[in-house]
Formats: structure tokens, sequence, C-alpha cells
């Protein structure tokens, strides 16, 4: 897509393809302090080119449209657990589930953990001066064991049910495993004790309705994962490494923005390796 930059009365304004924020970009060997979310982490782990050029040479990506309709979803379900939350009653879906040892997690800091853009969970990574963040859906306890217990919130539209055997078997859902490993590895280091096992809730949007009547209906399901965090460090540290290098990365060969940036530059130098030779070509005839 086009991503046209604008101002905050929605005016169209001057885009440099720079980041403002010199708190947004990291300067190789730095010593003050530096966040990176689990947003970016994953992107480290996408495309480390694509990474060093946003976290350390401070290029602004085109952005993408937000996702208001599963925004909307979020904040219902969220309203709903935290009525269960303040009582300390099972939700309707454990009750469903057969989980009625669960409750929504009571933490001061619950909202903090949920604001992933100002707050999030956070944690400082070993003696190095790297911040990491993320913003989680929800944590539940077990009253049984007081462990905690990690919740996402997914939201999607397919016809027919959701086959939960092969859901996190999809390779778009690989992102989601990752997500997942990140926060436990956040709330463990932040010395909660946490449950191996977590929770999707996929809300599934129907396709088979009759109508649609100003209203949608949802099938939702919970699907357990096991996450594990034995691999994080390594990846984090090799991320640490990264970015305190002067060498720009090689590209994924699958990344579709360096693809995508590499055939845009051949395409301009082209036209302006032309206009050159046509330009010497006028000047020697005469």
């Amino acid at each position: 897509m086009i991503d046209i930059k604008r101002n905050s009365k929605k005016e169209p304004i001057k885009a440099t393809g720079i980041r403002v924020k010199s708190s947004s970009c990291y300067s190789p060997n730095q010593k003050e302090d530096f966040k990176i979310s689990r947003g970016k982490f994953y992107n480290f782990l996408s495309c480390q080119r694509c990474f060093y050029l946003d976290r350390v040479k401070g290029l602004e990506a085109p952005g993408t449209p937000g996702w208001s309709l599963n925004e909307t979803t979020d904040i219902l379900l969220k309203k709903e657990f935290d009525f269960c939350r303040a009582k300390q009653i099972p939700h309707r879906i454990f009750i469903e589930n057969k989980l009625t040892n669960l409750v929504p997690f009571d933490h001061p800091d619950i909202d903090a953990w949920r604001d992933s853009l100002h707050r999030g969970l956070k944690i400082k990574y070993k003696n190095s001066n790297i911040i990491l963040t993320g913003g989680i859906d929800d944590v539940w306890q077990d009253k049984n064991t007081k462990k905690l217990i990690i919740v996402d919130y997914k939201s999607q539209a397919k016809l027919g049910r959701l086959d939960k055997t092969d859901y996190l078997k999809d390779p778009y859902h690989e992102a989601y495993k990752v997500q997942m490993d990140f926060y436990a590895y956040l709330l463990s280091k932040m010395n909660f004790d946490i449950d191996k096992i977590s929770f999707f809730l996929v809300c599934n949007a129907r396709r088979d309705a009759s109508s649609f009547n100003k209203k949608m209906e949802f099938d939702e399901f919970l699907i357990p994962y096991t996450w594990n965090t034995n691999w994080i460090e390594k990846k984090i540290d090799e991320m640490i490494s990264l970015i305190n290098n002067d060498q720009i990365p090689e590209a994924n060969p699958s990344c579709k923005n360096c693809a995508y940036a590499d055939q845009y530059a051949k395409s301009i130098y082209k036209e302006l390796d032309n206009e050159i030779i046509e330009l010497q070509g006028s000047l020697f005839n005469y």
C-alpha cells in the first residue's frame, strides 16, 4: 500500500523517511538505556537488515492501517475479564472449558502491563543497556497452584470451525508462539511463577450467518500452548551484538521489504543512468 504522511490535523506533510525521535534510534555501543519491544525483537528474527535500518539508521518504514475491528474485540474482551477480575470469579469461557480453577489475575500493574505503547512488561536485560518490553493482553491465575497463565487474544474470520490441533502449525502463526515465549521470558524475569501452559483466546467471526443485521457472531476457542524460553537469550545476545556493529547486515532472501527496496532503487538508478547517457550523447554531438 502507499502510505501518506499526515500531521495531527490529518493534513499531508513532507515524508522524510527518517525517524524524528532520537530515542527511537540506537547508536552502536551507546551507554544510555534503549528500549526494544517484543515487536522489534520479532523484526530482528524476521529480517536483520530491516531491523538494523530501523533501530540503528532510523529509517521510517511505511505504515499499515490499524486493525480497528480486532482492537475492538480486544477492548470488549478486556472489559469482560476485568469484571471477573474485580469479583475474582471465573469468566464464562473458563466454565465452558471446565477450567473453573482459573480467575483473571488481580494485580495493581495489570493496566500498565497491557499498555504496549507506553509501558508494558519491562526488564533490563542482564548487565546490558537494553530494556526489553512487551504489552500483554491478559494474565490469568490458577487458584490452586497460584501460578500465572499468559493469555493472548486473536481475532479472525474464517469459514467453518477452527481446528485446534492445526492452529499453531500454520506458518503464519509462528509469530504467535514467539510472542508468547517472549512474554513468558519477561514475566519469569520479573520473578513471577508462570504456568507452562499459556492460552490463545481465538475469536472467529462466523461467515455462515444469513445476514449482517448490524452484528457479527463469533465462536470462541481456547488454544493451549506450552511456551519455551530456552532459545530467547541466545537471540537477544545476537541482536545486541548486531546493533553494536557498524556493518549493515545481509537481507533475508525472503524479505519482501528488502526485495521491493532493491528493485525500487534499481529502477530509479536505471532512469538516472539513461538521463546521464542521453545528456553526454548530446554534448558529444556538438
